[in-house]
């Protein structure tokens, strides 16, 4: 078995125009003083990195290395969330998407889209340049604004829209296998990859191609009422990466997990920081560790209560704690006899 790195933290929802969150230098200095041994980066803010010198430059990607080396800390995985979500997007939501793309591609869904193909591909260059070895990134979405049944939806519509999302994809899994990569979804509402079985239609319609493969966050569970630790037993081939985030679902007589269109705070699900929610981590952690995940524990801070630098600070220790640093021995191996394989048959009775 391998002991579980970390703890590692995303750093999306820290960056921002202030010192230390302004610059990868600074941040770095800042998740290390929390105790952190590892950043997941996102790749579309330039504050952080630039995506397309890493692709294509090993001394950028040299550079960046030995920034976080300069704290104690080392880059766990690069993110391509926003342009992932932009490589399937259903029309009813191209204008709020159209945001997360470069400016220069807005407007123009066929060009966003192959922008966004490009820097997916960009980013498993970078990866491998960095010496990584798993990538995070979203689905997009054709079939999510059917996933209630009503109106009923007409023979093929799923089927299509899976079909669809297994021909973009697969060129850019096959960048990731020549970059030697796994290329990890988050499953998460919003996306066509939410669930287990939404997962299983998708690897169906890429050959169930070795480099799609799952990043599992299982606060996006508990807010399905999904089993987050029967998931792992079904996928824990394919679970490559982990965001250690919490939820809490409280539900109440008014409204259930749709939520009500209500702002966060108020819905009957909602994130929540570490160890303030309803998510049992040290089962999540012992389970990981019994199928030998090898991957790093990385800290997604999402919470409508607390404040972010609490959630940073305190998640640092919260995972620490959950790591189970994996043994060398039985835990009987004083009551060893040393019989040999002659004594075993006579104790079987076959001698």
């Amino acid at each position: 078995m391998k002991t579980i790195k970390g703890p590692a933290i995303f750093l999306a929802q820290f960056v921002g125009d202030d010192a230390p969150f302004n610059s990868f230098d600074t941040i770095c200095g800042w998740v290390a003083s929390l105790g952190y041994k590892g950043v997941q980066v996102p790749t579309w803010d330039k504050r952080l990195m630039d995506l397309e010198r890493a692709a294509n430059s090993q001394e950028y990607c040299n550079e960046l290395i030995a920034t976080a080396a300069k704290h104690g800390v080392v880059i766990s995985e690069l993110s391509t969330h926003l342009q992932g979500q932009l490589v399937a997007v259903h029309p009813a939501y191209d204008e709020a998407f159209d945001g997360f793309a470069d400016p220069s591609v807005r407007g123009n869904p066929r060009t966003r889209q192959a922008w966004a193909v490009e820097q997916l591909k960009m980013a498993a260059k970078a990866s491998k340049r960095l010496g990584l070895n798993a990538h995070a990134t979203f689905s997009g979405a054709l079939a999510w604004p059917y996933f209630y049944p009503w109106p009923q939806r007409p023979a093929g519509l799923v089927k299509e829209a899976f079909a669809e999302l297994g021909r973009r994809w697969k060129p850019i899994l096959d960048a990731f296998d020549a970059a030697g990569v796994d290329l990890c979804y988050e499953i998460h509402p919003g996306e066509d990859l939410h669930d287990g079985v939404t997962f299983e239609r998708f690897l169906e319609e890429v050959g169930h191609h070795p480099r799609a493969n799952i990043l599992y966050d299982p606060s996006h569970f508990v807010l399905q009422h999904l089993d987050y630790l029967a998931f792992i037993d079904h996928y824990h081939e394919r679970i490559k990466m982990f965001h250690v985030k919490d939820a809490e679902l409280n539900l109440n007589g008014k409204c259930g997990v749709y939520g009500g269109f209500q702002n966060w705070v108020d819905r009957p699900g909602r994130f929540r920081s570490i160890g303030d929610g309803q998510v049992d981590f040290k089962a999540i952690f012992a389970k990981l560790t019994a199928y030998d995940f090898a991957g790093w524990a990385v800290l997604e801070w999402e919470c409508c209560l607390k404040h972010p630098e609490d959630g940073a600070r305190e998640g640092a220790q919260h995972i620490q704690d959950f790591i189970i640093r994996v043994t060398d021995k039985a835990f009987d191996d004083f009551a060893d006899s040393g019989v040999d394989a002659q004594a075993n048959r006579r104790m079987l009775g076959l001698e």
